[in-house]
């Protein structure tokens, strides 16, 4: 797998892509911002994952981030010295597929960018024969991984989609938050629960329907279906 490792710190990042190159890793190494957003082109150049350090010379990690979901569905892991839980969920919020926070354990590492590039690879969890679901002025177009709202359509990172694809196969039907998280995030680690709470909150938000996802307390969430 090809991976972007965006770091300033060019002893830190010898040392990381030593450690990537052994484990199979091709990696290429973006000393700033600017440098990560150039090597991207065209179309994400071939990357599998991008590891973003969020202390960069030139460019906030954040603002990086942003610009780097704009222009790919490349995931994306932030690696911060921030270990407050508001600077995490600002992250995922921006599109960042999952975080670290250092120090961090190499063996984790691993294991989060391995994550993530299996939920790339099965990131359609609404797919089961459909082209498209309707629900009153919702239209989720499955194989464009598109969502529209009277025919507005709306921006959602890729884990907002596959969390409203999931719930929307199954309006009404309650979906256990561990299954969720499992479907969509393809991970039982502690912590993911939170994130499930951001995605919820901001998909409420974009699609500009509070009452679309309920929650059920101690166990889930379900699609209340709007009206036509």
């Amino acid at each position: 797998m090809r991976l972007l490792l965006v770091e300033d710190d060019n002893h830190v990042a010898a040392a990381l892509s030593a450690v990537l190159a052994r484990h199979g890793f091709d990696v290429t190494h973006a000393r700033s911002g600017e440098e990560a957003l150039q090597a991207l082109v065209p179309e994400g150049a071939g990357f599998g994952v991008v590891l973003l350090d969020l202390g960069l010379p030139d460019q906030d990690g954040y603002e990086v981030c942003g610009k780097i979901r704009k222009r790919t569905a490349i995931p994306v892991i932030m690696v911060t010295a921030r270990s407050d839980v508001r600077s995490r969920i600002h992250g995922l919020n921006l599109g960042a597929d999952d975080y670290v926070v250092k120090p961090y354990d190499t063996g984790e590492l691993l294991a989060r960018i391995h994550a993530v590039s299996r939920r790339t690879a099965h990131e359609d969890p609404g797919a089961g024969g459909e082209d498209a679901l309707s629900l009153g002025s919702v239209r989720i177009e499955l194989p464009t991984r598109q969502v529209s709202v009277e025919g507005a359509v709306v921006q959602l990172t890729r884990k907002e989609f596959d969390l409203l694809a999931l719930l929307a196969q199954r309006p009404g039907v309650v979906f256990r938050r561990e299954q969720i998280i499992s479907e969509v995030w393809r991970t039982s680690w502690e912590g993911t629960g939170r994130t499930l709470e951001v995605h919820v909150a901001s998909l409420r938000a974009k699609l500009r329907m509070p009452a679309l996802i309920e929650t059920v307390r101690g166990v889930g969430y379900r699609l209340v279906a709007p009206a036509a």
